[in-house]
């Protein structure tokens, strides 16, 4: 079954609106946990506007699934992610003043750089993704950097979801069956919510995870984190 992990950076966000500590991070990651995510993601940026590096050290010992960190990564990234040692670290080419990820990386004018970055995670035992577009080239050059695994971006998808879902999910399935052919390992990630998901799944059945925090947190605030978390892994069942 595809594994559902939950991003918990808007959680922070509302944390750091009012300083202090409600929500409390490591609470909700454990909740998560508790109501059935398979793993919990974070985004920490240079400004620290929400998932802060401090939180990294409180969150990885106590998780008991897997813990999946993302972001650029810049030198103090790549140093946190060595100390941290997640299960996982998915790279992102989001500039420091992006609102959030809007583009996959550019795999071929970044291979040296990228398959520097990888080398280092890999041989420190974490598994590594980069985000890419629905592109086979790109896709392709992630393979060649020795990536374990690619994350789609998916807000494409998500965009013309309502207008022609078939067309929309029609470059996905090209880029996942080259992600599948050169041993890739895949995620997915990028405005996918209850509305969009199980057609994404469904589609791409060979799926190892998708990375979900802005739809879900806000389905939560009207569901209950509880209810909305089951929700989400019911729209992943049907994929096998």
């Amino acid at each position: 079954m595809i594994r559902l992990s939950v991003n918990i950076n808007k959680v922070a966000s509302i944390r750091n609106a009012r300083g202090g500590n409600r929500p409390n991070i490591l609470q909700t990651a454990i909740d998560c946990e508790k109501f059935g995510a398979d793993g919990i993601t974070v985004h920490p940026r240079p400004d620290e506007r929400h998932i802060r590096y401090a939180d990294l050290d409180v969150l990885a010992p106590a998780l008991k699934t897997e813990f999946n960190i993302e972001g650029n990564p810049c030198p103090k990234f790549i140093e946190k992610v060595l100390q941290v040692r997640p299960a996982q670290v998915t790279l992102v080419p989001d500039s420091p003043d992006a609102i959030t990820s809007n583009a996959g990386w550019n795999t071929r004018d970044n291979f040296e750089f990228l398959s520097e970055v990888v080398a280092k995670f890999k041989n420190a035992g974490i598994r590594t993704s980069i985000f890419v577009d629905a592109d086979e080239e790109m896709i392709e050059w992630a393979a060649k950097c020795d990536a374990d695994r690619v994350e789609l971006y998916t807000e494409p998808y998500a965009a013309n979801y309502s207008k022609n879902r078939e067309q929309a999910i029609a470059p996905f399935i090209v880029a996942a069956k080259k992600a599948r052919s050169l041993g890739l390992g895949l995620n997915a990630g990028h405005d996918l919510s209850l509305e969009n998901l199980a057609y994404f799944a469904e589609n791409i059945p060979w799926l190892k995870e998708v990375s979900i925090g802005h739809a879900l947190i806000c389905d939560a605030l009207y569901l209950g984190l509880e209810e909305t978390i089951k929700q989400y892994k019911q729209q992943l069942k049907g994929a096998k």
